[in-house]
């Protein structure tokens, strides 16, 4: 029982130890792009929801990116995080954090575009939520 426990420490240590590690180098890379306030990221929300169900859907996106996006989703619905959400600010910090590293990934993958096309609201908030996801837009063609 002793290795039991010991080996149970050791694996919450190196899930908690490579969280941090995720957002320190999203912490790092952030400082490169202007972000919106969280205010217009709250704003912004039931469209991202309704941008990440519809590239779910999308045939023409690959199998993997789509898979990636129904696990994003489920994952969300999950009353259970890895960081319990009554916790203040950090609480909430994996959800943002895997949808930023989901929707960056989407973006460089199968291109801004690709999103410009899902997107349900203005111009101005995939904008913004490109910006929060460390995304520049390449071509702003509508």
């Amino acid at each position: 029982m002793d290795a039991a426990w010991k080996l149970a420490i050791g694996t919450a240590a190196g899930l908690a130890a490579g969280w941090l590690a995720l957002v320190v180098v999203l912490l790092l890379q952030s400082r490169r792009y202007e972000r919106p306030s969280l205010r217009e990221m709250l704003r912004l929300l039931p469209n991202l929801v309704r941008l990440l169900n519809r590239l779910a859907a999308d045939d023409a996106l690959p199998r993997r990116m789509r898979v990636t996006l129904w696990l994003l989703l489920g994952y969300l619905a999950m009353p259970v995080d890895l960081i319990p959400d009554f916790l203040p600010v950090i609480g909430y910090a994996d959800d943002a954090i895997i949808v930023a590293w989901v929707l960056r990934s989407v973006a460089r993958q199968a291109g801004v575009d690709a999103l410009r096309q899902h997107w349900p609201g203005t111009p101005e908030g995939l904008t913004a939520v490109l910006r929060a996801v460390g995304v520049r837009e390449l071509n702003q063609s509508d």
